[in-house]
């Protein structure tokens, strides 16, 4: 019997200004989304979320710390990722790079969001919402 694992991925909701940074997407599937992508062989997921946004919207993050990890196997139709949530902080405007039709600053976020990038943002407001002190209570 073959194994066949998941891939793991990191996604960064990107404070800016007023708002958070959110890329659109060149390729399928189209959509807005949280910067992100694939962690590469050998590399730390802190390193590969760093590498993600400089590539996605040319600013360096600073990690302000891991959110959640959401791991539900449809919240990709391409495959099976998994991915860590950082929350971070960047100064500057966004430009867009890599596989990022547009980067932006929102404060009212754009429709559609792909993946389940509606629902880790549903959770990252909700955070807010509670003073940045609780742990993430994630409803299955």
């Amino acid at each position: 019997m073959a194994f066949k694992n998941p891939f793991p991925t990191v996604d960064i909701i990107i404070e800016n200004m007023a708002g958070i940074v959110l890329i659109e997407r060149a390729n399928p599937p189209f959509g807005w989304a949280i910067p992100g992508g694939f962690v590469d062989y050998g590399e730390s997921l802190e390193d590969a979320a760093r590498r993600e946004a400089l590539e996605e919207t040319g600013l360096k993050i600073e990690l302000l710390g891991q959110f959640h990890t959401y791991s539900d196997p449809s919240r990709d139709a391409r495959q099976h990722n998994i991915s860590t949530v950082f929350i971070a902080k960047a100064d500057g405007i966004p430009k867009a790079g890599s596989d990022a039709k547009q980067a932006q600053v929102f404060i009212t976020l754009p429709q559609p969001l792909v993946f389940d990038h509606a629902k880790i943002l549903e959770d990252y407001f909700q955070w807010l919402k509670n003073g940045r002190s609780e742990r993430i209570q994630i409803k299955p």
